[in-house]
């Protein structure tokens, strides 16, 4: 089997532009690409009709976040709870899940302020604007 690298992690999202600055502003990571695709191959790939899409790439540290606005858009889905089968979060380490969490703006929904788990990691979930789950975690904390 050859080398893998993981190359990105994507999230559909409904609008770029506020997905973009939550992102950007929640986790002040870099921009790193923004681009555009279409055409038959694309959207043959991606098995949607004549799709295209509008793509940011962000610098989470060691993955980057690839976040992509479809044309034509599907439907919302659900939010999911964390236990809902096929539930995804993603998870970024974070230096101090406190600091973290009080630098949150008031409009970031959260699950609940941070929490120190029996194994020692502490942890905090919150929602981006199109309802994702993102776990801020460190899993160094001190249990104390």
């Amino acid at each position: 089997m050859a080398d893998l690298t993981a190359h990105h992690v994507g999230i559909t999202v409904s609008d770029l532009d506020a997905a973009t600055e939550f992102y950007r502003s929640v986790f002040d990571c870099d921009r790193l690409a923004e681009f555009s695709v279409d055409g038959d191959a694309f959207a043959t790939g991606v098995d949607i009709d004549a799709a295209s899409a509008e793509f940011v790439h962000l610098d989470l540290g060691s993955v980057r976040l690839e976040l992509v606005a479809y044309d034509p858009a599907g439907d919302d889905r659900p939010r999911a709870a964390l236990n809902d089968a096929g539930a995804t979060h993603l998870g970024v380490e974070v230096d101090d899940v406190d600091d973290f969490y009080g630098s949150l703006p008031a409009t970031v929904e959260t699950l609940s302020p941070p929490q120190t788990t029996t194994t020692g990691t502490k942890i905090c979930f919150l929602r981006d604007p199109d309802g994702t789950l993102i776990e801020a975690l460190n899993p160094n904390a001190d249990p104390s």
